[in-house]
């Protein structure tokens, strides 16, 4: 074997050397257009908040979000839009998801089909008034909904998979530990932005599950991307 092939098998080993060890260092990362990316994407989730907003309790939610940079999806009703329009403009502008909640928080049943439908026209209506935006998410109050209304009103339902009856609770740590025990990827949590356990108890969850990889995200963007 001459020199220049014995030189040109050092380089290729050097070579691959450093290869390895680049790759030692950078096994959790994949580079691309300049930047490293997980090759483990954080398991999203989404929060979710009915009945509001409230003239105290939201902006206290609102102001422990934006110190976290979390946005999350709030099923407001029309009557509260009308009362607290700012705070509605404030959701809104801090890049929040806004969904309709009926005007009076009303629920649908056998024989109030047209009342149902006109408080979801007037809540949208309301809604844009403020914000300048169409609404096409709603929580149906109770779950109750009609598949119709989905091509008649052109609105699209959001339930909810984990419900912690934060509603009836003043204990924050029980709030805390029903959501956290239970959260999985892509699970929409169900609270309610009207009491104070409430708002301790939400920022308490965005806490332990963004410390264990969640990223909350708005319901739009965990059903359709």
């Amino acid at each position: 074997m001459n020199l220049r092939r014995i030189f040109s098998c050092i380089i290729i080993l050097i070579f691959l050397a450093i290869m390895c060890i680049i790759g030692y260092f950078n096994q959790n990362s994949v580079f691309t257009m300049g930047k490293a990316v997980s090759d483990q994407d954080s398991k999203k989730i989404a929060l979710t908040f009915d009945d509001g907003p409230h003239p105290y309790y939201t902006e206290q939610l609102l102001k422990g979000l934006r110190e976290r940079n979390v946005k999350v999806t709030f099923f407001i009703t029309g009557q509260n839009v009308e009362a607290y329009p700012e705070i509605v403009k404030e959701i809104y502008e801090d890049g929040h998801l806004i969904g309709n909640h009926t005007y009076n928080h009303t629920q649908l049943t056998s024989g109030n089909a047209e009342i149902f439908k006109q408080e979801i026209v007037k809540t949208n209506e309301v809604i844009k008034e403020v914000t300048g935006e169409d609404t096409i998410y709603i929580r149906p109050p109770y779950g109750s909904w009609d598949k119709e209304f989905e091509k008649e009103l052109n609105m699209f339902p959001v339930l909810w998979t984990i419900d912690p009856f934060d509603w009836c609770s003043s204990d924050v740590s029980c709030i805390v530990n029903a959501v956290c025990a239970k959260a999985s990827e892509n699970d929409i949590i169900l609270m309610h932005d009207q009491y104070k356990t409430t708002v301790t108890a939400a920022l308490e969850i965005v806490d332990k599950l963004m410390e264990e990889g969640y990223e909350f995200v708005t319901v739009d963007e965990l059903l359709f991307d």
